[in-house]
């Protein structure tokens, strides 16, 4: 179990990066969701080791990371948004030199370990490549292979899917679902996608606080019969959102298709009610959180 409690980082100039934050984690897949400058990179460097928090405790079973980091990095994996690669080593040897660099401990040997990873993240085909030849989901699955070296309890993914295509995105969930059966796997992101296919539970994290914990489920049930989209004439469009909040405002077919939270009063002409979306949900956490958060039924965050 991880648990978070009270975390604050207060960065140079009064730009307090988090408020405190307060979550537990438990045991599979949990996603962290939330706009870009929220916090969530922030978070996910404390609970690395990476970065000391201003105040709070970061607790994985037992033992304080903050405290003791280097107790639990063994027990930890990490994939960051930005991750180096050198482009003229091979796979292999570049999941090599990260296994040396961890100090991954390798019975069998260092290559055994390294054809099991690279089999695991399906780059075995792929391990006499170099890295440059990789596509941005090869680079992503070579990434989460050193992260699990090691056989960690907590694996923590920061922004993963970002910039893959379609097939690629796919293929990631389904490794990242396969790894969170026996682990801890935080997962912080921006695309509600992500939390859609991957995670039963999630946190929405804005300017630094934590505004709700829920599951898509919940998240959705809590709009039931708020929502409503219709068609709206381009020059309409600035006018309809200046008194309404707009969740979704999409092309369809070359005309504006827009979606409404309207939790009283009637809707628009030509407005019908539609089911909420997990989107939805997030957006009107995110876009008014001090207006419509408490007036969304969703359990707080503590």
């Amino acid at each position: 179990m991880l648990e978070i409690q009270n975390l604050v980082k207060v960065y140079p100039g009064a730009v307090a990066a988090l408020q405190g934050v307060s979550l537990r984690v438990p045991l599979g897949m949990f996603g962290l969701l939330g706009p870009n400058g929220s916090g969530k990179s922030t978070l996910m460097r404390i609970l690395a080791g990476l970065l000391e928090p201003t105040s709070g405790r970061v607790v994985l079973d037992g033992v304080d990371i903050v405290a003791e980091p280097q107790r639990v990095w063994p027990q930890l994996g990490h994939l960051p948004q930005a991750f180096g690669f050198y482009p003229n080593l091979t796979g292999e040897e570049m999941l090599t030199h990260m296994l040396r660099l961890k100090g991954v401990a390798a019975p069998r040997g260092a290559p055994k370990l390294c054809a099991e990873l690279l089999e695991r993240v399906n780059l075995t085909a792929a391990a006499k490549r170099k890295v440059k030849t990789y596509s941005g989901g090869m680079r992503q699955r070579l990434g989460i292979a050193q992260a699990i070296s090691g056989d960690p309890v907590l694996v923590i993914v920061d922004e993963p899917t970002a910039g893959l295509d379609p097939e690629e995105r796919v293929r990631f969930y389904r490794l990242l679902a396969e790894l969170a059966e026996n682990r801890t796997i935080l997962l912080s992101t921006h695309i509600v996608e992500d939390v859609a296919m991957l995670c039963p539970r999630f946190a929405v994290i804005r300017q630094g606080r934590l505004l709700a914990t829920t599951t898509p489920g919940e998240a959705r049930e809590a709009l039931a019969g708020t929502m409503f989209e219709g068609e709206v004439a381009r020059a309409e469009l600035e006018e309809l959102a200046a008194t309404h909040l707009v969740t979704q405002a999409h092309l369809v077919e070359g005309r504006n298709r827009v979606r409404l939270h309207l939790p009283a009063g009637a809707a628009p002409p030509g407005f019908a009610a539609a089911l909420p979306t997990l989107e939805d949900a997030y957006l009107v956490l995110t876009r008014s959180a001090g207006e419509t958060a408490a007036a969304l039924p969703i359990r707080a965050a503590s």
